[in-house]
């Protein structure tokens, strides 16, 4: 069987291409800046979503947190095509590995980021899934 690939299915193809491409590297410099954020000015907000039960000092966390959120925002920026996916999975697993700190936000009514009142708070969780996605979608092969 020999399939013939049209020039607008072409276009088509570059546009959903150079889409995934802008969203990525979106979702890496905003990563980059959560984490730089972490080590400097927001530190303070971010030990705010730091669950009790983690084993680690506060402020470790939160540095060891920006330092990962660093290195998956510079690896989703300049990753090869060919690991893509990979480090898009990667990212998804660490959004899914941070939600509890969110949900302790909001459980224990903690003030942070503006996330001032329940249902502010309560809103953050809903857009996480929406990072993994975001993730897991701009890296994606297909």
């Amino acid at each position: 069987m020999v399939f013939v690939t049209s020039a607008s299915n072409k276009r088509q193809i570059m546009k959903e291409e150079n889409i995934k491409k802008v969203a990525r590297i979106l979702l890496g410099a905003n990563l980059i800046f959560a984490g730089i954020s972490h080590l400097t000015f927001a530190r303070k907000d971010f030990r705010a979503q730091v669950p009790d039960w983690v084993p680690l000092k506060v402020d470790d966390t939160v540095i060891y947190s920006g330092l990962a959120e660093i290195a998956l925002g510079s690896a989703l920026i300049l990753t090869s095509k060919k690991h893509e996916e990979t480090v898009g999975k990667i990212a998804a697993t660490f959004f899914t590995a941070v939600f509890p700190g969110n949900i302790s936000q909001y459980t224990h009514r903690r003030s942070a980021f503006g996330l001032t009142t329940d249902k502010k708070r309560f809103a953050r969780l809903l857009f996480q899934p929406v990072l993994v996605y975001w993730a897991l979608k701009s890296t994606s092969k297909s």
